[in-house]
């Protein structure tokens, strides 16, 4: 069955299903204000094309070597674009499912999917309660779900239950403590991150996939790295939420987010500034039924 919370808690939390109207004025021109879903729909899209974030998706689906005829299942699949991916390595034999608990982005996916002529397809559910029966997937994959998780050794107990003995996963996720952003007072850019680490469940998530994982029961086959460079189009709705979201915790004034909006506009004019955080990815199987855990793998950098 899947797995219940323990004790009474705050409600828990699954990924960023909305953007508050009030804070995407900032993020595309192009997107109405009064339109959320469009506005994240556009960010994801925006970094889906990095250069960085393709690389740790390849890498990954090489890695999770899913082949003709098998199960896949990807969690917190967003627009669906690794569902697809998944889609054309099972073939018309297997299955290729995506789960989000945001109706809008399923529809998103699904309208994506029909127009790529694809087989995918897409369930309304959460990493806490897949909608499956136990044993169903050979392959499970799950990016950037886990920093949003306030009970992430749940929702990997959830991913034990669903797959097949023998099975894959793959866990992909920031660590935001490596988060770097240039230019900037050195100050007011360490109070800046300090509200972003806050305000995010699980914000040294990339470092603890491994080690839930393995509680779990699973066995590691490999691990790699990405430090994400973002460019203009990304920076710019990223660090304005931030420095807002400052500002309105009293964390840095009006002059210092100014300041600092201002600071990184001149750095992208002139080609100085950065910004970028480290993803880490985790493969893992989980062993055959009366045998437990074997040891460890090689780590292995993405290149």
């Amino acid at each position: 069955m899947p797995s219940e919370q323990s004790t009474p808690g705050p409600p828990l939390s699954f990924h960023v299903d909305a953007i508050p109207p009030d804070r995407t004025d900032n993020v595309r021109d192009d997107v109405p204000i009064d339109d959320p879903m469009t506005a994240l729909i556009g960010i994801l899209d925006l970094q889906a094309a990095l250069p960085g974030i393709r690389r740790m998706r390849r890498w990954g689906h090489d890695a999770l070597a899913v082949g003709p005829g098998e199960y896949a299942l990807d969690i917190g699949t967003g627009t669906g674009s690794e569902v697809l991916e998944f889609a054309d390595r099972v073939g018309p034999d297997g299955d290729a499912v995506g789960v989000d608990p945001n109706p809008a982005m399923l529809a998103t996916a699904r309208a994506r999917a029909e127009g790529a002529g694809s087989r995918a397809r897409f369930v309304e559910g959460t990493a806490y309660h897949l909608p499956f029966p136990d044993d169903s997937f050979d392959a499970v994959r799950c990016e950037r779900v886990y920093q949003h998780l306030d009970d992430p050794a749940a929702a990997t107990a959830e991913i034990a239950r669903v797959l097949r003995p023998g099975g894959r996963v793959l866990l992909v996720d920031s660590d935001w403590h490596t988060a770097i952003a240039h230019p900037g007072d050195a100050d007011v850019i360490t109070r800046l991150t300090t509200t972003m680490l806050a305000t995010t469940p699980n914000p040294t998530s990339g470092r603890r996939l491994r080690g839930l994982l393995t509680a779990a029961g699973f066995s590691i086959d490999d691990i790699g790295s990405e430090a994400v460079i973002w460019d203009p189009d990304t920076v710019r709705p990223l660090f304005a939420r931030m420095t807002e979201h400052a500002l309105a915790d009293d964390v840095i004034t009006e002059q210092q987010r100014l300041d600092l909006v201002s600071g990184m506009e001149v750095g992208i004019t002139t080609g100085d500034y950065h910004l970028s955080v480290t993803m880490f990815a985790v493969l893992g199987h989980r062993p055959p039924r009366g045998r437990a855990a074997a040891g460890i793998g090689a780590a292995m950098p993405v290149t």
